[in-house]
């Protein structure tokens, strides 16, 4: 059976991801319960499942009225108990969803209790992950309570994976992303050819997620970053940009 990841939009620019077997689901990240409710009508699927990447509210704000929406269902994720009920999830735990094993990765930096989900199920087409606030498209997220040298290593954990990875990061924030990074990769044709094709895509108000790990290995200025002074340095830089 072949499970299919949808795209929900809430707030300004937040995505949930909807991992789905035609008819159940899970949710990632659901920082709001109306626009998931929403598609769980509109496709007549039912809730069965809740994966958070952290304990930021514009991931978890939406909960605990899914929890009323569809009771008793797992809430699974983050390293620390979240605002309900959930299971608190580590480094090497393995979650099943419908069958596919994904593998949780520790990737501290953006918060403590920041993990990723990854899975390389021949359920999906190609290895996907769950990034959440660490890895975006073209970026990662602000050193919030870790550190550069935490989130460098977090990177590195994800960048093992095959280059045919799918990235879900969960906001649409490649268009500035990519403006900073030519700033700091300006003889990186690979970074300016991605601007402009990205520039073609939010004209059209098209998302840029998912990407694939590939791109981000040639595009991405922190993912691409040797060190993790020189993650520190740019994200300081893209933190004034």
């Amino acid at each position: 059976m072949t499970l299919s990841i949808d795209r929900v939009h809430a707030f300004q620019d937040n995505y949930i991801w909807m991992i789905s077997n035609g008819s159940a689901c899970y949710a990632v990240d659901p920082g709001d319960a109306a626009p998931v409710m929403e598609y769980l009508q509109q496709t007549a699927q039912q809730l069965v499942g809740i994966l958070v990447t952290h304990w930021h509210g514009d991931h978890q704000g939406g909960v605990q009225e899914l929890r009323q929406y569809a009771p008793g269902i797992p809430v699974i994720g983050s390293g620390k108990t979240l605002a309900c009920d959930s299971q608190p999830v580590a480094e090497g735990d393995v979650i099943d969803v419908f069958g596919a094993q994904f593998e949780v990765l520790a990737v501290p930096g953006h918060t403590l209790d920041h993990v990723a989900f990854v899975s390389t199920s021949e359920q999906f087409e190609t290895p996907v992950a769950f990034t959440g606030d660490t890895l975006f498209v073209a970026g990662c997220g602000r050193l919030f309570e870790g550190s550069a040298a935490q989130m460098h290593e977090s990177l590195a954990k994800i960048n093992r994976y095959p280059a045919t990875t799918q990235i879900y990061c969960a906001h649409e924030y490649t268009l500035n992303n990519l403006r900073f990074a030519v700033t700091v990769e300006s003889d990186n044709p690979a970074v300016v050819a991605r601007l402009s094709a990205v520039e073609a895509l939010r004209a059209r108000d098209e998302a840029t997620v998912p990407s694939t790990l590939q791109l981000e290995r040639e595009t991405n200025p922190f993912l691409r970053a040797q060190s993790p002074h020189e993650l520190a340095s740019r994200r300081q830089l893209k933190d004034q940009f």
